[in-house]
């Protein structure tokens, strides 16, 4: 079996980049997808008469089957030929949402909230099974920047976008529509996905098992860090607005906006730090001093959001908010190829699908926490310092607990069930 090396061209064939768009655009479906119902909130309580509680359930369901199936998700990507996961997790996903603009009660809708989190807890597995598989070294930074931009902006169009067509058309008509032109995505997978991966896996037949995974070291540096990243960020997407809007006094137009230019400088911040890796891995820098140079001074300076709430000049902190967004960035460019790096071809999925499980607990923990701290002082400023400090102790993991960033020997597994065990 011939796994990706930096020995490979540093550019990548037309067939690599029809495949890397196609999953970068699922990313930003993927989010459009899972943050359409909070745009839809104030017009769906009305018109079916859920109550706030029941909105509040609503809104958090999404995440309790996304979390929970991520070890299956990457099981099922370490098994099967992951270019079908992906396709079947991808219809799955687009049909609950096309689906969900035709119901007409809450449980229903519960239901295909569900749903759609078993659908896309496919996707990070995935891509990290694809581009461990068929991407170098000194690809996968940018390989990853892009798919993150997705994440990024798919949240951005779907905020200024979506809100206007569904104060024009209704909510029903956008989730019909979004779902069903999602699925030409399908066919185009099919035509422009990368190859050879299921003869590959066949090969080598010494697929690591969970426990396996588990007995790496480093493995536990990429759930914690990541879990202070996602910490980072799932406070801004939650509490950022409500900020801006009671805090600072913005006006709704005004937060829109910003939290949209929030979105995009992230994105482009990620997009250049992943090509820069890459070129300087492709130079002869060793992947562990340039992906723990992006996560450690990426999470390291992202610390400068606790002068967000200190500055009292407006113009001046949200320049600041910026920059802390476009710190985030840089980090992001790198924590998923360090774990693709580790975790090699053989073990990406099941890797990537734990590590995605205990960093997405970071989404009950930020907004919980934070609502704790603002009704405790009253301010934001406790809760922009705790985000600051996680964000620090993130840093300090990579910089310090990681290890050096190299592909993990796998022995053959002990285990009879690699899910299992």
């Amino acid at each position: 079996m011939t796994f990706p090396s930096t020995s490979a061209p540093a550019r990548l064939p037309a067939a690599l980049w029809g495949a890397l768009i196609l999953l970068a655009i699922s990313a930003s479906i993927n989010y459009i997808d899972r943050g359409n119902l909070s745009i839809a909130a104030p017009l769906l309580k009305d018109d079916l008469g859920i109550s706030p509680a029941q909105l509040g359930v609503l809104l958090s369901s999404f995440f309790w089957t996304y979390a929970a199936f991520q070890i299956v998700s990457g099981w099922l990507v370490d098994r099967f030929d992951v270019n079908w996961v992906l396709a079947a997790g991808f219809l799955l996903w687009s049909a609950t949402t096309a689906a969900t603009g035709l119901i007409r009660g809450f449980g229903i809708l519960i239901v295909l909230r569900l749903l759609l989190g078993v659908g896309e807890s496919v996707a990070y597995p995935c891509y990290s099974k694809i581009l461990a598989s068929h991407f170098a070294e000194h690809q996968r930074g940018l390989a990853n920047s892009l798919i993150d931009a997705g994440t990024k902006c798919g949240p951005a169009l779907g905020t200024l976008v979506g809100g206007l067509l569904m104060a024009r058309f209704g909510w029903r008509s956008f989730f019909i529509v979004l779902g069903l032109s999602s699925l030409l995505w399908v066919p185009l997978w099919f035509k422009w996905m990368p190859r050879r991966h299921a003869a590959a896996l066949k090969e080598s037949g010494e697929v690591p098992g969970i426990a396996d995974i588990l007995r790496q070291r480093a493995v536990w540096a990429t759930f914690a860090g990541h879990f202070c990243g996602n910490y980072f960020w799932y406070f801004l997407l939650t509490w950022l607005p409500f900020y801006l809007v009671r805090e600072r006094h913005f006006s709704m137009q005004s937060m829109a906006s910003l939290g949209a230019l929030a979105y995009l400088v992230t994105a482009a911040a990620t997009t250049v730090a992943g090509w820069l890796s890459d070129r300087a891995i492709a130079a002869g820098a060793t992947p562990t001093r340039v992906r723990k140079s992006c996560t450690g001074f990426g999470l390291g300076f992202a610390t400068v959001i606790l002068g967000v709430t200190v500055l009292r000049d407006s113009t001046a902190s949200m320049i600041l908010l910026l920059f802390a967004c476009m710190s985030y960035g840089v980090f992001a460019s790198s924590h998923w190829a360090i774990t693709q790096t580790l975790a090699g071809p053989l073990a990406a999925g099941k890797w990537s699908g734990l590590q995605n499980l205990v960093a997405n607990l970071a989404g009950v923990a930020a907004p919980s926490i934070t609502g704790f701290v603002v009704g405790a002082t009253g301010h934001f400023m406790g809760a922009f310092a705790v985000s600051a400090g996680v964000a620090l102790g993130g840093a300090m993991i990579y910089a310090f607990c990681l290890g050096p960033v190299q592909p993990v020997q796998w022995r053959p597994s002990t285990a009879v069930d690699p899910f299992v065990f």
